[in-house]
């Protein structure tokens, strides 16, 4: 008498945990491997070859991550991360002793992968106030800075700048990198000095000349000179004023119709056709 056992599909494939959980860096390069082969591979008792599956739980992040192939549950990345627009996401993988689609009876086994992003030093400083100019939110630009400081005189203060003081960010908020603040351009006679640390803008010396200022401030990370921003800062260069504006009469008369126009003239009272003039003078600019 001889037997023959037949082995039949009677066992699940087994994977060696239902959970993993797996940290990648935003600057992750495309392609690279995201979990090893050996930590997603299943068993099965069955000795059946297993054919595998992988699915995004989290809308709007899926095409990420992929398997290498129908037989290889190692997963990669297949386009680049960026950690504004997700910051985790769910995978499932299906491990299965028939192929999918197949008609006959299949069993299935699942571990469930969850991605955490880790924010990266990607982006250069942002200067302060900014405007964002796409949807991600992921490029920033500023404007100019301007200020004013008297001819012939030495302000002891910081100058007072619009829209505000220089002031960067690492918008990679995270890891918040020091920022520390140089003038790289348009300092002529070395007239100013910025803060390192504070952005803080001073003079050494007065100004002898009516030409503006067009500074180049440049913000630099510590841990990095190639993540840098710079920024231009107008200085304008006038003359002090002693005395305030005064109006040279105290009293204006003038004249208007009933049933005129919009926008239409008011003429001086007792002169119909002349136009009323209201003006002001300075004291300080007695040739304006």
């Amino acid at each position: 008498i001889i037997v023959v056992i037949v082995n039949i599909n009677d066992n699940t494939p087994v994977f060696k945990e239902t959970n993993y959980t797996g940290v990648v860096p935003e600057d992750t390069k495309v392609n690279a491997t995201i979990v090893a082969r050996e930590d997603l591979s299943a068993s099965d008792a069955d000795l059946d070859t297993l054919f595998y599956e992988l699915t995004t739980v989290v809308p709007d992040t899926d095409g990420y991550f992929a398997i290498k192939g129908v037989n290889n549950p190692e997963i990669y990345l297949r386009k680049s991360l960026d950690y504004e627009k997700f910051k985790s996401t769910t995978l499932l993988l299906y491990a299965r002793d028939r192929p999918v689609g197949s008609t006959d009876p299949t069993n299935t086994a699942t571990v469930t992968i969850n991605i955490l992003i880790e924010q990266a030093d990607t982006k250069s400083p942002w200067f302060q106030p900014c405007t964002f100019i796409n949807t991600e939110k992921s490029i920033c630009i500023s404007s100019p800075y301007t200020g004013r400081v008297n001819i012939s005189e030495v302000s002891t203060e910081p100058l007072i700048l619009q829209p505000g003081p220089i002031y960067a960010i690492d918008p990679d908020y995270t890891l918040n990198e020091k920022i520390v603040y140089s003038i790289v351009g348009g300092n002529t006679d070395e007239v100013f000095s910025v803060d390192a640390d504070t952005g803080n803008l001073t003079m050494n010396k007065a100004v002898t000349s009516p030409d503006s200022f067009l500074l180049q401030v440049m913000a630099t990370q510590v841990n990095n000179i190639q993540k840098h921003s710079v920024v231009t800062v107008e200085i304008k260069v006038i003359n002090k004023s002693h005395n305030p504006p005064y109006f040279e009469n105290k009293i204006y008369n003038g004249t208007t119709y009933v049933g005129l126009a919009p926008k239409s003239f008011v003429f001086q009272a007792g002169d119909p056709s002349t136009p009323l003039m209201i003006t002001a003078a300075d004291a300080d600019y007695p040739n304006v």
